[in-house]
């Protein structure tokens, strides 16, 4: 396993039993599963540069919203983002297969920087149509409030697979870390903050 994936996970769990989640960490461990290998391959073809991260994550638990698992339907906090104290879901390799087009269709206004009042980080491409990012989180309101994406398409100023932030009210896009390891050592340094006891059942 990727060295940083296998040190997330074991301070996730971690965090979860220092936050009074001991119950729920340990049921979500019974019941979940990892992705088919079918599922490497289309990602892999859709995504060569995917980072093996993201694939050993996915290869633990293959997502975290409303996914079913030995005939359970689970929701569980696995991510956050640079909005303090704020958990995400981890989509599936499934969600991520389908949801292939979904930045290019929502945010192509965006991107192509058609409303003054949207900040768009420069990092960004303006160009829709070569669009190529990877839709791997949804925030705790079904990601109606914020989005993850690994974007593999940045412009001159950006980097190759820099994580992507969509934060909606007021609408912006906004380029959170260079890499993907980058995204979850950031998570890590800030102590898991988005496991709060405030969110276990």
């Amino acid at each position: 396993m990727n060295p940083i994936a296998k040190q997330y996970i074991a301070g996730l769990k971690k965090a979860y039993y220092e936050k009074q989640g001991k119950e729920s960490w340990d049921h979500f461990e019974m019941v979940k599963h990892g992705l088919a290998e079918e599922n490497i391959r289309k990602l892999k073809e859709l995504y060569p540069e995917i980072p093996e991260a993201l694939i050993d994550l996915l290869k633990y638990v293959d997502g975290t919203y409303w996914r079913e698992y030995e005939g359970e339907k689970i929701t569980f906090y696995f991510l956050g983002s640079d909005m303090e104290e704020y958990p995400y879901y981890l989509l599936s390799s499934g969600e991520m297969i389908e949801n292939r087009d979904l930045a290019a269709q929502y945010y192509k206004d965006y991107i192509e920087r058609e409303y003054d009042e949207v900040e768009v980080d420069e990092r960004i491409t303006t160009t829709a149509k070569d669009l190529k990012w990877l839709h791997f989180s949804d925030c705790m309101n079904n990601g109606g409030t914020s989005q993850l994406f690994i974007d593999f398409s940045p412009s001159e100023k950006g980097t190759k697979g820099q994580i992507v932030r969509f934060v909606h009210d007021p609408d912006e896009l906004s380029v959170i870390a260079g890499s993907f390891e980058e995204y979850l050592n950031m998570l890590m340094d800030n102590g898991y903050d988005f496991i709060n006891e405030e969110f276990m059942e």
